[in-house]
């Protein structure tokens, strides 16, 4: 468990569309590496080395960062037997864990469902991003999903009295729906979910802040309405954003080198802001992509892949590697990927058991091995 008085919180990004791993954390002394990129390569001389055999793409200067100060842990090889190197399945597999059939209910949801089983708060899950990710997702688990943190909420352009008597309608509305089966329950009960989670987070933005200047990027404003949301101490455990598409099968060079840009930026931004704040010591981020990629590209970019890379940050992560990185020789590759050798539900148990207090079996399916990285 989090060694903090405060209540342990879990910040989840989602790299979107299979980050590459090959490209991320670079095997630049390994001459299979470069057989097998001869276009799609990051060169020995531009990498930021971790050691002797291993170092970051170029654009990850701020996570190396967290590297040094020893509170980044780098998960090699992660992800789940007979990849089916498809987005929608693989990620529904992370989300739900249940990579042997079609799972309903998401791993955070039922995280959310054991930290607050009376529904107590609302927003003690809150999404940053359009929709509801299927990791957050379990009937009868209010999770609040926001686009914009300063113009979320109903009718917040009227008078007081006037949202009033609005909002009093809207929930009677709502009122004859529950009861009516479960759908009908279910969607009563989520309205007026969102109406109290408006009502909470509205005062996020208006207790903030900061002298902190995050990036004008997408990952970079989400991470920002998290850093608003935890400051204002709403009781909020769980968060959840992704960025992306890392789906590099063009264009590579260019595009995943963008990308980290606004990831590692917003990351540092992110981790700064709270620091500045005194309110970075119950955090834990975990960063995760539903699978690597190829390992020979395929001349501008690289296709689908299997296992992958995880990270996870903060300030109480014991930084260091997790886990081998898998073999690039032939016979090692499954049909021409990296062989998974950690099955990612472990990664979440971790992150369940010793970071947020929770019996993680129930939640991720089964009792899975955990890591040292909390």
């Amino acid at each position: 468990m989090a060694s903090t008085t405060k209540d342990p919180v879990l910040v989840v990004l989602q790299l979107s569309g299979a980050n590459d791993y090959l490209n991320c954390v670079v095997p630049y002394t390994n001459g299979i590496y470069y057989d097998n990129r001869p276009n799609v390569r990051i060169k020995p001389e531009e990498v930021i080395p971790l050691d002797d055999t291993l170092g970051f793409h170029p654009n990850m200067g701020p996570m190396k960062r967290f590297w040094d100060d020893g509170k980044l842990a780098i998960i090699h090889g992660i992800g789940f037997e007979n990849s089916p190197r498809s987005h929608f399945r693989a990620m529904d597999i992370w989300h739900t864990c249940e990579p042997d059939k079609i799972g309903t209910e998401g791993w955070l949801g039922r995280t959310v469902r054991d930290l607050d089983p009376t529904h107590e708060n609302v927003v003690k899950a809150v999404n940053f991003g359009q929709g509801l990710p299927r990791a957050l997702s379990l009937q009868g688990v209010p999770v609040a999903s926001v686009s914009q943190l300063e113009s979320y909420g109903l009718l917040t352009g009227i008078a007081s009295d006037q949202r009033t008597q609005a909002l009093d309608r809207f929930a009677r509305m709502y009122s004859p729906a529950i009861g009516r089966g479960a759908v009908m329950d279910y969607l009563g009960s989520t309205g007026l979910d969102a109406l109290k989670g408006a009502d909470v987070l509205k005062v996020a933005p208006q207790k903030y802040s900061s002298t902190v200047e995050y990036a004008a990027t997408p990952i970079a404003r989400a991470l920002k309405g998290i850093a608003m949301t935890h400051l204002a101490d709403v009781g909020t455990q769980v968060f959840y954003c992704q960025h992306g598409s890392f789906d590099t099968h063009a264009t590579e060079l260019p595009v995943h080198a963008q990308l980290w840009t606004e990831v590692s930026q917003a990351v540092e931004s992110f981790f700064d802001d709270l620091r500045e704040h005194d309110a970075s010591d119950n955090v834990l981020m975990i960063v995760f992509t539903e699978f690597g990629r190829r390992v020979r590209d395929n001349g501008t970019g690289t296709d689908h892949g299997s296992a992958g890379v995880a990270f996870a940050l903060g300030d109480t992560v014991k930084g260091g590697y997790y886990n081998e990185y898998p073999s690039l020789e032939a016979n090692e590759l499954i049909q021409g990927d990296l062989r998974p050798n950690y099955d990612f539900r472990g990664f979440y148990a971790t992150a369940l058991e010793k970071w947020m207090g929770l019996d993680s079996t129930s939640i991720v399916g089964g009792t899975y091995e955990q890591l040292d990285f909390v």
